[in-house]
């Protein structure tokens, strides 16, 4: 019924693929062609030019070829002095005479400005006077210290430390920076040489006090409290000294008193106290002096404490100023015990003084070393007059008048080592130069305050144009110094040496 049977194969082409094809469509773009140039440009050209003169000839064309005659005899004249010439300039170029010596163009003044008046409103309407200044080892802060000095029963009055910052933008001269009540007055005051915001402070109750005036809340670092060490006076200066005897480049606080005593602290910061390690008593019977300088009466006393200085360039002398115009030499090495009752003192007290100086007239308010001679230092006091000082013999080598009234601070210049200031009972600063033939003031200085009293000054070691002026008035007045005062002049260690060394001339 069904059989097989062989059919041809049937093939479809698709139609999808040839749709596909014909719906693609190809397109493109063509920027048109870019047109580029090339061009080149060279250029070498060199000059050389040259002169030759002959210098077997140049003076001869110069004198023959002049336009102008020349005069009769020159040529003879110049052929007869060339030998004695040239011997003079060979000579003079061997001389020493003018070693050193440089040539200053400048046209300077010795003039005096004043920057800033600084003032504490409450201090000042407080009767305060400024008692003691100290510029900090940056030479941009400085310190004031208000007490009263001259009249009024004020042992108990409050007083304070002030600090301004002469560096700072918008300086206030009558906003002090930091402001420290102090229970007494405040007699001294010392920066520490290398930390910038430690002050030492002598009080009037015989304390002393170390202040940081980086602490906000209670800027008393150490102080030594009232005990058997302390000062029984009032303290009239402080310094920071090495204590190299017990710690390697420790400083510790030296302060002198009234009562004829120079202490010397180390510092338990720790702790905040102030502790002695050595101590000093001038004792009258003591001390090198003629044996009608003192009745016997008087001798068994104690020597009144008025100035303390320091040696720049020895480390084991100091210099006291007395009461009774004594100028006292003495040494941190003594060993001779002090002729002084026992009263409870945690150390020995010695017998400092090596040599006397000849007594003046009256009160000894201020000494200060040279910082340029080992051997000289200045004194000034009641008689008005400014002295000289060798430590090689007893008498003065030059007495200076700086007022008719007292004189109550000396200072030498950190950068001219002839020159000095030194403030008077006038409120009148006189500025010496000691290179000048005349001895009357190189400069003045008249802060017009009224007839007061300026009782202390600092020059700033680092900004060496300034000077700092402490005034009864309770002002505190920075001076820019010109450039004539500060700046050293040629030959001038040389000239100092000279006049160290003409002991006989002044004698």
């Amino acid at each position: 019924m069904f059989t097989d049977e062989s059919i041809d194969a049937v093939g479809v082409e698709p139609q999808w693929r040839k749709s596909l094809e014909l719906a693609q469509e190809s397109r493109g773009c063509q920027t048109r062609a870019v047109h580029t140039t090339e061009a080149e440009v060279q250029s070498f050209s060199t000059t050389t030019s040259s002169t030759q003169m002959d210098q077997n000839h140049i003076s001869e064309e110069i004198l023959i070829d002049n336009d102008r005659p020349v005069s009769p005899g020159l040529r003879e004249f110049l052929q007869q002095v060339e030998d004695s010439m040239i011997k003079e300039l060979a000579k003079n170029a061997k001389s020493h005479a003018f070693d050193g010596f440089q040539v200053n163009w400048e046209d300077h003044n010795k003039t005096v400005s004043f920057l800033h008046s600084l003032q504490h409103p409450s201090a000042q309407e407080r009767g305060l006077q400024v008692t003691s200044i100290s510029w900090n080892c940056t030479g941009s802060v400085i310190a004031c210290g208000f007490g009263r000095i001259e009249d009024g029963d004020w042992s108990k009055e409050e007083s304070c430390v002030c600090t301004w910052n002469l560096d700072r933008r918008g300086l206030n001269p009558k906003q002090p920076d930091v402001h420290i009540d102090v229970a007494n007055a405040v007699m001294a005051l010392s920066f520490h040489p290398s930390l910038p915001s430690l002050i030492a402070g002598g009080l009037y109750s015989g304390e002393v006090v170390v202040w940081d005036t980086s602490r906000t809340e209670d800027p008393v670092m150490a102080q030594t409290g009232m005990s058997a060490d302390t000062h029984r006076e009032p303290v009239c200066q402080v310094n920071w000294v090495s204590v190299s005897h017990q710690r390697r480049g420790e400083l510790g606080v030296l302060s002198a008193g009234s009562g004829g005593r120079v202490l010397l602290w180390t510092m338990q910061s720790d702790h905040g106290r102030l502790v002695l390690c050595a101590g000093y008593a001038l004792i009258r019977q003591q001390v090198p002096y003629s044996s009608s300088a003192f009745s016997k009466a008087q001798a068994n006393s104690s020597v009144g404490i008025t100035s303390l200085a320091m040696s720049t360039q020895d480390p084991d002398t100091f210099l006291v100023g007395s009461e009774g115009g004594l100028v006292l030499k003495c040494s941190f090495s003594a060993q001779t015990p002090a002729a002084v009752p026992l009263d409870g003192e945690s150390v020995t007290l010695k017998a400092p003084v090596v040599f006397s100086f000849s007594q003046r007239g009256g009160p000894v308010h201020s000494l200060h070393c040279s910082p340029f001679h080992r051997n000289l230092f200045l004194s000034v006091g009641t008689d008005g007059l400014a002295h000289l000082h060798s430590l090689l013999q007893s008498d003065p080598l030059l007495s200076l008048r700086v007022s008719d009234s007292y004189v109550f601070a000396v200072r030498w210049s950190p950068t001219r080592p002839l020159v000095f200031a030194a403030t008077t009972g006038q409120g009148v600063v006189q500025m010496f130069d000691l290179g000048q033939q005349s001895l009357r003031p190189a400069a003045t200085i008249d802060q017009n305050t009224a007839g007061q009293p300026a009782f202390c000054l600092e020059f700033n070691p680092h900004q060496t144009h300034l000077l700092a002026v402490g005034n009864a008035d309770g002002t505190v007045n920075i001076c820019h110094l010109s450039a004539d005062l500060k700046d050293q002049a040629p030959q001038e260690i040389a000239h100092l040496e000279r006049l160290a060394n003409d002991v006989t001339e002044y004698t």
